[in-house]
């Protein structure tokens, strides 16, 4: 495999350990991430004055030279396909998406083809530098087939790395608009005595429970407090509908990010949205409250009534914070209409 020499200086004050030092030092153009660096140390990539390191303690001083050996990235076993993308914002290191509904995100079994994986690989051609040694675009999060809305995906290694940090300490600034079934209010007894819902200042519904697999269905999520992984979701209401309201426009929040979390705590605790095949089940609805074309547009509704509306993150290089909205799909304006909602 062809590879390129990337060689630089130590500069001054450098971490006593090489992985670190190297970190820090690396060209920023390189986009090789911590992550990356350690394994090219590994591989034996990887010279301090011409002498192969492979121990990432190795101390090195200041004004060492310093070679790395970077397979040029393979191109991706994924293909790329002609999908339209609306396309948010792109730079040299990552883009943003408005995803559709319909789409998955990546390549499975069930879905080899047609994904925003291969959009991406397709759209974004020869400036993905490479994640992980390949040319493929680096997917630090995922929503839901049907689910709409913004997903932002690395195009080198070091967004990649710097991303993916930031989801994983919940620094990720990520709101969804929603459609539930009734109203949840803080003066509703009901919901107090659900385990795992409280409120917050401010009538802020917070929902803290575990999710974890179903135990007879594996393509389900499911509530527990003695297994799974950690999940916290907060939910206020926007506007109400129906006289007297029987369905609500929310926004929600991510405290955590796990699978279909919005959809399953909103079931748990009494307020599943509209249109969720797999959660909110089909529920009757008042003509009083809406009208038969509430009805009819409720329960003709075909996907779970969820867009990721908000996300907001640290860029990785300018370390500048970014964010980024998404305006309502037209299907959710729809309904809002025909709920008798200004929109």
């Amino acid at each position: 495999m062809a590879a390129t020499q990337i060689t630089f200086e130590i500069a001054a004050n450098p971490a006593p350990r090489l992985d670190k030092a190297l970190g820090r030092d690396v060209p920023a153009d390189a986009s090789l991430s911590r992550s990356r660096l350690a394994k090219l140390i590994a591989d034996g990539a990887v010279q301090v004055n011409g002498t192969i390191v492979t121990d990432p303690r190795f101390r090195v001083e200041e004004g060492a030279q310093i070679t790395v050996s970077v397979d040029i990235a393979e191109e991706s076993h994924i293909g790329g396909e002609d999908i339209p993308l609306d396309v948010v914002y792109e730079d040299d290191d990552l883009i943003v998406i408005n995803k559709p509904s319909g789409m998955v995100v990546h390549p499975a079994p069930g879905t080899p083809n047609g994904t925003l994986v291969n959009a991406l690989i397709f759209h974004c051609g020869d400036t993905l530098s490479g994640v992980g040694g390949m040319k493929r675009p680096g997917i630090v999060h995922r929503i839901d087939k049907e689910t709409t809305g913004l997903l932002v995906a690395a195009k080198s290694d070091r967004a990649h790395h710097s991303l993916a940090a930031q989801f994983a300490d919940h620094t990720v600034e990520r709101r969804y608009i929603a459609m539930c079934y009734g109203v949840p209010e803080a003066n509703d007894p009901r919901l107090r005595g659900i385990k795992g819902t409280s409120f917050e200042p401010g009538n802020i519904l917070k929902v803290q429970t575990f999710l974890g697999r179903h135990k007879t269905d594996r393509q389900r999520q499911a509530v527990s407090f003695t297994t799974g992984r950690h999940a916290v979701t907060r939910c206020r209401i926007l506007d109400p509908l129906g006289t007297p309201p029987v369905a609500c426009l929310v926004e929600c929040w991510l405290e955590t990010g796990r699978t279909h979390q919005i959809r399953v705590h909103m079931a748990h605790c009494g307020h599943a949205l509209i249109g969720d095949p797999t959660y909110g089940g089909k529920r009757k609805m008042s003509p009083k409250a809406i009208g038969e074309a509430g009805v009819d547009a409720i329960s003709n509704f075909s996907r779970q009534a969820l867009h990721a509306a908000t996300l907001g993150f640290i860029h990785p290089v300018t370390e500048e914070f970014m964010e980024f909205e998404a305006d309502l799909p037209d299907d959710m304006r729809d309904l809002l209409h025909v709920l008798g909602a200004e929109v």
